[in-house]
């Protein structure tokens, strides 16, 4: 089955235009959802889970808008929101249409509020919690038309206290709407997906859609030495010195028998040879002295500006937290460009200021 075949001709007419060809969610998710039923897509993040959700909905309501609200959206992460709030304008501008979307969440304003109740749009995006509150005020009113409600990123609340709380709202809304309203729920990779199926339609009988796929991994062991056993003596070195010439002490690699002064040159290779390289290692400690000293340090001069003395350097620049770390009252280190910094960052401290 064709899976634009569901869609009006201009939407199906807009999205030729936009893109190449239906990803996997967007095929097998299509068909399911214009059937009415319950539906829950699992894929991958990125494969167009949420278009595959509102693109249907936007095709049915926008030859009726201003009906009120018949769409809800709800997300358990608020700065998601406001994205899918910018990215559904593309499909809007592309139709023409006149659907007029809100976002409700505790940052709000009250005067928003008020105007999302006194001229209910024709799609919501809100959270869990502003959920309930609706649920629990006058805007409830609002949310009797709902047809579809949209559940998104669920398997991030679905074994949590968050996920128990949004299934009784669920239940409350569902009490509440004057006609039958189509859940769809969307999920990245989770097992068992049929817990999660039940979790989205409240026992209900659903269709799963499993769009899931399993990347290629490619996992090489790599051992730089020939024999474990003979690792060398302590290597002991001069760290690089300092943007303000200063100086650090000379360091010596843990223990007599240490296996990174053999893996600092296979690392500093893999750098120059990738766009993107990540190194993961036991600890800060051991993460700062690697950069510091073995990697940005691996040319005559410490790359300063993504340049060194004699000439550009290949390997970007590795900057760590003691040198950008400061205080109160002192100059903020400037971005020098190119920088990868590497282990857990300290949050910064902040001063309350006074009125």
């Amino acid at each position: 089955m064709d899976p634009l075949a569901v869609f009006s001709p201009a939407t199906r007419a807009w999205f030729e235009r936009t893109f190449d060809e239906p990803t996997p969610p967007q095929t097998l998710g299509w068909p399911a959802i214009a059937l009415g039923a319950h539906v829950l897509i699992q894929a991958p993040t990125g494969s167009g889970k949420t278009l595959t959700a509102f693109l249907y909905a936007i095709d049915r309501l926008t030859a009726n808008p201003g009906k009120g609200l018949r769409v809800l959206y709800v997300s358990p992460l608020k700065a998601l929101n406001y994205d899918i709030e910018r990215n559904l304008r593309g499909p809007l501008a592309g139709l023409e249409s006149k659907l007029r979307v809100a976002v409700r969440t505790g940052d709000t304003p009250q005067k928003e509020r008020r105007e999302i109740m006194k001229e209910p749009p024709d799609i919501l995006i809100t959270t869990p919690e502003s959920l309930y509150l609706m649920l629990t005020s006058q805007a409830r009113e609002m949310l009797r038309g709902v047809e579809t409600l949209i559940l998104d990123e669920v398997h991030a609340i679905a074994g949590a206290k968050r996920g128990a709380h949004l299934a009784i709202s669920v239940e409350r809304l569902q009490s509440l709407v004057d006609g039958p309203m189509q859940r769809i729920g969307l999920s990245a990779t989770q097992r068992p997906i049929e817990e999660i199926g039940q979790f989205v339609s409240g026992g209900r009988e659903i269709t799963i859609v499993d769009a899931g796929t399993r990347k290629p991994l490619d996992l090489e062991v790599v051992v730089p030495v020939e024999d474990m056993r003979e690792l060398g003596t302590t290597a002991s070195y001069e760290n690089p010195p300092e943007a303000d010439g200063s100086a650090l002490l000379t360091s010596t690699e843990g223990g007599t028998n240490s296996i990174w002064p053999s893996i600092y040159p296979e690392i500093l290779r893999l750098v120059r040879e990738h766009r993107s390289t990540i190194v993961f290692v036991n600890n800060r400690r051991l993460a700062e002295r690697a950069c510091a000293s073995r990697l940005a340090g691996a040319r005559a001069a410490r790359p300063r500006r993504g340049r060194t003395e004699s000439g550009p350097d290949p390997v970007p620049r590795c900057d760590v937290e003691p040198r950008a770390r400061h205080r109160h009252g002192r100059r903020r280190p400037r971005d020098s460009g190119r920088v990868a910094e590497v282990g857990r960052a300290r949050p910064a401290a902040h001063r309350t200021r006074g009125p």
